[in-house]
């Protein structure tokens, strides 16, 4: 019962919304001097100033004990304790150095109200339980970390709702990408001016785990602690009140505090928000001038090497200007980077053809998801073709080396229009180019103009690192000679592109409909003008245009829901086309045959010998596996020997066609045919995703395409290797881990583990557990829930 108090006591009161007094923190280091918000992390050896920033005007006095911890069953020496008068003048005046002993591991700063003894009881509540200490100064440390991204996120949406409310949406994506934000997408679809108060509601739940600051804050992985947070995070208040990932962290060392409390003293946490040199720090409960009065405990940076944060680039193989005035480049991993101070001094380091390369300005920049860099002096450097740049900061007192990018110089260039495109532009209609150059990602505008020298509309953007796509307005053109200008950033001239707009005269040269179809594809030129279609009094209307063997492709559909049943094969059709000025074209033309029909009446999904994932549906096929199906016959009746199956990816890049003669079809009967399909050996081991198929009749012609499967990789397990307590961590090992989505131990993924996009080892941690099996989702159908028995048995808990 007084576990229970104690949790929903915390859990109601951790708004921690009471600014607390100012602490002014630096650190020197072999002779370089960091303000506290970029220090990560304290070494031995460091010297520390310290200042407590208290009005003039504090009317109770205030005794600062700075002190060093070296682990929970390990009390300090007295030495390690620092008595600071705050209100004595030269302490007001000057601050105090404290050096950072050998074997320290954590450090805070208490203040309390000064009685007489104050000092020696703080030194005998600290050296009595240390390990409650320790923890409080972990957990701070990381609540600290998590409070910190959540002001920043809180800060820059309403920065964007006041500056730029209509990239609010844009911006908070991106903003919450870096810091590791939850958003809740509903809140777009909210009147804009409800979105900045939902975007901000329940604050300290939008929190996400982060695993860099998470390894360095040392936290203890078993005893009561542990015990405790898992009942917190059971409860009620824990799963819907202030906090989310790091209520375990605020509420248990409120509770660790608790048990030190006395007649004369109670601790209270303070969150440390350092800016600069200041710890702005803030309070959960109002402090207590009375017994027991109010001890406010303030961590510092652990003493501990400190990693450096896992940058890493959104997509490392796209390509950037390395002439653009403001690049940005998209950035991810490291939310502290983006939340913090302690990650400072960033350049984009450009190795040149001479000299030791050229460092350029970097900014962190959470609004836009990345580093907005300055590349001023980029413009006189001696860069040719595509460069590595690789971006480089200060984590703490050490550098590092982040993500690499690759970037390309502006030069004059050859533009080649898409083979495609050469005949493209006809006058009278919008038409679109695709133009080919190395230094696409270069262009800062396109602009054409007729012979006459005035200007086309036109838009235009980068499809591909070295391709544009450019969207010509024509309807009110001429045919004869058009220039269009390529300006890129960085250059002072732009590259001229000849090109040659064509009046096409309109052409009908024929059309096709298959007897039982409601549609028809009518090929000629100029079908852009079409306005519908008539045939024996049915009337057709334009579905979808495209081009293909220099002449247009309009599919036509009809209106009538009984067309299908209305034309029959060999019958002699004229066909009435009417144009959008009114014009009506006849032509003539034959229904042909109908298109064959067949369906599917069983299917059974084959899986390799031995395997140790069993599928989660009926419809997923492993690629290792072989697939039976029947299907029979309806158009025609019968199935002709001749006829192929025809099965394929959702995109068709790989198809196979099943046939009598290569042994993949069987005539059970002349309506039913059952089918064989090998995956790995027919369509080969890239395949994947839904297939799909459809009849094809030895001339070629071709039926509708129906949903067959759901083609799936199989990562090959080889088998689990566990650890002991503490760890409580497990090995997965095999080969084509990429293959994973995500996996987890328990059916609900409750406990889960996520394989990152560009996953490459053989090993992969993941959680512990006593069950034999592990559940997994595949990266080809992440929706099914598979189950794996890997070799190996887990580590008895």
């Amino acid at each position: 019962m007084l576990l229970a108090l104690i949790v929903t006591a915390n859990a109601q009161n951790a708004a921690f919304d009471l600014i607390g007094p100012k602490v002014e923190v630096r650190v020197q280091r072999l002779g370089v001097t960091l303000p506290i918000a970029q220090v990560p992390a304290l070494l031995a050896g460091d010297r520390l100033w310290v200042h407590p920033d208290l009005p003039d005007s504090q009317s109770v006095r205030y005794l600062m004990v700075v002190v060093f911890l070296r682990g929970a069953t390990n009390p300090p020496p007295d030495t390690w304790f620092t008595r600071v008068e705050t209100w004595s003048k030269a302490v007001r005046d000057e601050g105090v150095f404290v050096v950072v002993p050998e074997e320290a591991e954590e450090a805070l700063v208490f203040l309390a109200p000064e009685t007489g003894g104050a000092f020696s009881t703080l030194r005998t509540a600290i050296r009595g339980k240390p390990g409650a200490f320790v923890r409080a100064a972990q957990d701070l440390v990381q609540a600290s970390l998590d409070r910190a991204r959540l002001e920043k996120y809180l800060e820059a949406v309403r920065e964007i709702s006041t500056s730029d409310p209509e990239q609010l949406k844009s911006r908070t994506i991106l903003l919450a990408r870096s810091l590791n934000i939850r958003v809740d997408q509903q809140c777009f679809d909210k009147p804009s001016a409800q979105q900045v108060p939902c975007l901000t509601q329940n604050t300290d739940q939008l929190v996400l785990d982060d695993a860099h600051s998470q390894t360095m804050v040392a936290t203890l992985t078993s005893g009561p602690s542990t015990d405790l947070l898992a009942q917190i995070s059971s409860t009620p208040n824990a799963r819907s009140g202030y906090y989310s990932p790091y209520i375990g962290a605020v509420v248990d060392v409120a509770r660790i505090l608790s048990t030190a409390h006395t007649a004369q003293y109670q601790y209270i946490p303070a969150l440390a928000l350092p800016r600069q040199e200041n710890l702005n720090l803030r309070l959960n409960n109002p402090p207590s001038f009375r017994n027991p009065k109010s001890v406010l405990v303030i961590a510092l940076p652990p003493v501990r090497p400190s990693p450096v944060p896992p940058l890493r680039a959104l997509d490392p193989a796209q390509l950037f200007c390395a002439g653009k005035p403001a690049l940005l480049l998209p950035a991810e991993g490291a939310p502290l980077v983006f939340g913090t101070e302690l990650a400072h001094d960033f350049v984009l380091h450009v190795e040149t053809k001479s000299g030791p390369g050229i460092d350029l300005p970097a900014k962190a920049d959470p609004m836009r998801g990345g580093f907005m860099v300055a590349t001023q002096a980029m413009q006189a450097a001696d860069l040719d073709g595509e460069v590595t740049g690789i971006l480089r900061g200060v984590w703490g007192f050490h550098p590092f080396d982040g993500p690499h990018y690759r970037l390309r110089a502006s030069r004059p260039s050859q533009w080649i229009v898409a083979s495609r495109d050469a005949s493209a532009l006809i006058v009278g209609r919008e038409d679109t180019l695709h133009l080919q150059s190395p230094d696409a990602c270069c262009v800062s505008e396109v602009v054409l103009k007729d012979e006459q020298g005035r200007p086309l509309d036109s838009e235009w953007k980068t499809v591909k690192p070295d391709e544009l796509e450019v969207k010509v307005a024509l309807q009110k053109a001429a045919a004869g000679s058009v220039t269009m200008l390529v300006k890129k950033f960085g250059l002072h001239d732009p590259d001229e592109v000849p090109l040659h707009t064509y009046a096409e005269a309109g052409r009908l040269d024929s059309f096709g409909i298959h007897a039982g179809d409601s549609d028809g594809v009518l090929k000629g030129t100029r079908l852009d003008q079409v306005d519908s279609l008539e045939v024996n009094g049915l009337r057709f209307n334009p579905d979808a245009l495209s081009r293909a063997n220099q002449q247009d492709e309009l599919k036509l559909a009809a209106r009538d829901a009984t067309a299908s049943t209305k034309l029959h094969p060999g019958d002699a059709i004229v066909v009435r086309v009417t144009l959008k000025d009114s014009r009506v074209l006849d032509l003539k033309t034959e229904v042909e045959a109908p298109r064959p029909r067949v369906s599917i009446l069983t299917k059974s999904v084959q899986p390799e010998d031995g395997a140790l994932v069993r599928l989660g549906s009926a419809d997923e096929l492993p690629q290792e596996g072989r697939l039976n199906f029947s299907i029979k016959a309806q158009v025609p009746e019968t199935f002709p020997p001749t006829e192929r199956i025809e099965v394929a990816t959702a995109d068709e890049s790989f198809r196979v066609l099943l046939s009598v003669k290569d042994g993949n079809l069987t005539l059970q009967d002349s309506k039913t045919v059952f089918a064989v399909l090998d995956p790995m050996k027919l369509l080969g081991p890239s395949a994947f995703g839904p297939l799909k198929f459809r009849p094809v009749t030895a001339d070629r012609i071709e039926g509708d395409w129906q949903p067959l499967v759901n083609l799936v990789r199989i990562p090959k397990l080889t088998g689990i290797r566990c650890v002991s307590a503490p760890e409580k961590q497990c090995t997965l090992t095999g080969e084509k881990l990429f293959l994973l989505d995500s996996l987890s131990t328990d059916p609900a993924f409750v406990n889960s583990v996520t394989v990152p996009e560009g996953f490459v080892d053989d090993a992969l941690t993941i959680p512990s557990s006593k069950a034999k099996t592990l559940y997994i989702k595949l990266r080809d159908d992440p929706t099914v829930v598979d189950i794996a028995t890997p070799p190996g048995l887990p580590a008895q808990q």
